[in-house]
C-alpha cells in the first residue's frame, strides 16, 4: 500500500517551463507516514508494543488520556518513546531523492529533554546555590532556560518537574544575600520563571518574599526593557494568588511609580496589559486603601487611562475600565474624573459596544460618579443624559445584564429622571449595531 503527494497549486509548487509538473503525483512509502496523522513523520519514536509513530501525534495522543496503543490497542506497559533513528535516516534519505520534486530534506530533530534530566540539573542547581557560586548556578539557570526555548515538550517537562519551586527559592536566596552582587543571576532566573507562570502555591510563597519582592520592585524600577517586562509579569503573577500582597507592594518605595511608568511609556502590549492588571488587583481588592487609590489618581492615572480608552482593542479596553471603576472608589480619584471634560463622552461609548465585561464597568463608573455628584446643578447626570445614557440604560436592561449591574442601572435611571426635562440628546449611532433579543 502506498500513499501520494500530489505537488501542483495545492503546494504551490511548479517547476518553470514545465506544465506537465504540476501533476506530478510522489509516491510516499507506508512505513514513513504515522499512522495517527497519516502524515510524513518529522520525528519517528517507538513505544513499547513496537509501533513507530510521529512523536507530536503520539504525545498529543497519550496527553489526551489513552494509554494503549493506537494501533494494536495493547496496552502500554511503559509511555517512554524511543527515537527510531533508523527510520529517520531513511526518510531524510527519501527526501533528498525526491529534492527535484519540490520535497524539502526534514531537519533532524532535537532529542527532547527528560524529567531525570530535568531533576539532574535541578539538583545541581540547588547544590550551587548552596555553596552560593553565583557563576555556576547562573550557568545551569540558562542551561534548563534554553532547554525550555527548544520546544513547548519541553518547557511543560520542565515546568512539571518542580523547575518553578526550585528556581523561586533559589532567586529569594541570592535576594536576602545581596541584590547588587547577585543581580545578574537574579535577572537570569526571572526570565526563565517567566515561561512557568502560572506558578504553583509554593513557587509563589517563595517568589512573594519580601526580600524576593523588594528585588523584583528594584528590576521593574531599574532594569533594561526585557528585565521590566519580566518584573512586571511576575507581580502579576503573585497578586493574582495573594491579595495580601498588595499592601506589601504598595509599602514598597517606588513600586507603584515604577508600575505607572510602564503604563505611560510602553514597552509592548503584553506589559502594558500586566501593568494594568497589577494595578486593579491593587486598588480592587479587599486589603486595597483609599491612600492606594488616591496615590495613583495623584499620578495621573484616571486621565492617562481615559485617553487609552478613547482608542484600544478590546482586552486593553476592558482592562482599562476595570482599572477605572476600581479607582473611583476614590473622592480624589473622581474629582479627577469630574474635572476631565471627556469622561462621560468617553465611557458612555463603552457601553454595548466593546464586551458584556467593559459594559458592566462602565455602568459601574457612571453609576459611582452620578451617584456620588455633589453639584445642586446636576452637572454630570445633566452631561450623561446629553450623550444619551438613559437610552442605553433602558436598552441594555432589555438586552439583559448581571443582577448588580442591573440594580446599578435602576438605580442610575432614578437618578437621571430627576433632570430628564433640561436637556437630552440622543446619538443614534451609538445603537446601530445592538441586536434586538427578539
Amino acid at each position: 500500500m502506498i500513499s501520494t503527494w500530489r505537488r501542483g497549486k495545492s503546494s504551490g509548487y511548479r517547476r518553470a517551463g514545465d506544465n506537465q509538473q504540476s501533476d506530478l503525483e510522489v509516491t510516499i512509502p507506508t512505513h514513513f507516514r504515522c499512522p495517527i496523522s497519516l502524515e510524513l513523520m518529522k520525528d519517528p519514536v517507538t513505544l513499547s508494543t513496537g509501533m513507530t509513530y510521529d512523536r507530536e501525534s503520539i504525545e498529543a495522543w497519550i496527553e489526551a488520556g489513552n494509554y494503549s496503543c493506537p494501533v494494536t490497542n495493547q496496552g502500554l506497559t511503559s509511555v517512554e518513546q524511543i527515537p527510531n533513528h533508523a527510520i529517520r535516516k531513511m526518510i531524510q534519505n527519501w527526501c533528498v531523492e525526491n529534492r527535484s520534486h519540490g520535497i524539502e530534506r526534514i531537519p533532524t530533530p532535537r532529542v527532547p529533554v527528560t524529567p531525570i534530566e530535568v531533576m539532574k540539573i535541578l539538583s545541581e542547581i540547588m547544590d550551587a546555590a548552596g555553596r552560593e557560586d553565583q557563576y555556576k548556578c547562573r550557568d545551569l539557570v540558562i542551561k534548563i532556560k534554553n532547554k525550555g526555548k527548544e520546544s513547548d515538550r519541553n518547557k511543560k517537562c520542565i515546568k512539571a518537574n518542580g523547575a518553578g519551586r526550585t528556581l523561586a527559592a533559589v532567586f529569594r536566596a541570592f535576594a536576602a544575600i545581596s541584590f547588587e552582587e547577585h543581580s545578574g543571576l537574579l535577572e537570569e532566573i526571572l526570565s526563565a520563571l517567566t515561561s512557568m507562570f502560572p506558578l504553583d502555591a509554593e513557587a509563589g510563597l517563595l517568589l512573594g518574599s519580601p526580600d524576593s519582592l523588594i528585588c523584583i520592585v528594584r528590576f521593574l524600577k531599574s532594569g533594561d526593557l526585557s528585565t521590566r517586562r519580566n518584573a512586571i509579569l511576575a507581580i502579576k503573577d503573585l497578586l493574582f494568588r495573594d491579595e495580601e500582597l498588595v499592601g506589601v507592594l504598595a509599602r514598597i518605595e517606588g513600586a507603584i511609580e515604577a508600575v505607572v511608568k510602564l503604563i505611560k511609556e510602553p514597552i509592548c502590549p503584553n506589559s502594558t496589559k500586566a501593568s494594568l492588571m497589577v494595578v486593579y488587583y491593587m486598588v480592587s481588592s479587599i486589603t486595597s486603601t483609599d491612600d492606594i487609590r488616591s496615590e495613583f489618581a495623584d499620578m495621573g492615572l484616571v486621565e492617562l487611562l481615559l485617553e487609552m480608552l478613547v482608542d484600544s482593542e478590546k482586552s486593553m479596553c476592558e482592562k482599562a475600565l476595570g482599572v477605572l471603576d476600581g479607582i473611583l472608589f476614590s473622592q480624589e480619584a473622581r474629582e479627577k474624573a469630574y474635572d476631565y471634560a471627556l469622561t462621560i463622552p468617553v465611557i458612555a461609548k463603552k457601553i454595548l459596544r466593546v464586551s458584556d465585561m467593559a459594559t458592566e464597568f462602565s455602568v459601574s463608573i457612571i453609576w459611582k460618579l452620578c451617584k456620588n455628584e455633589k453639584r445642586d446643578d446636576g452637572g454630570v447626570l445633566v452631561e450623561a443624559l446629553q450623550v444619551g445614557i438613559f437610552q442605553k440604560l433602558l436598552l441594555l436592561l432589555q438586552v439583559g445584564c448581571g443582577v448588580r449591574t442591573k440594580e446599578k442601572v435602576t438605580e442610575l435611571l432614578k437618578l437621571l429622571n430627576l433632570y430628564r426635562a433640561r436637556c437630552e440628546c440622543i446619538d443614534s449611532m451609538d445603537f446601530k449595531k445592538i441586536k434586538r433579543p427578539f
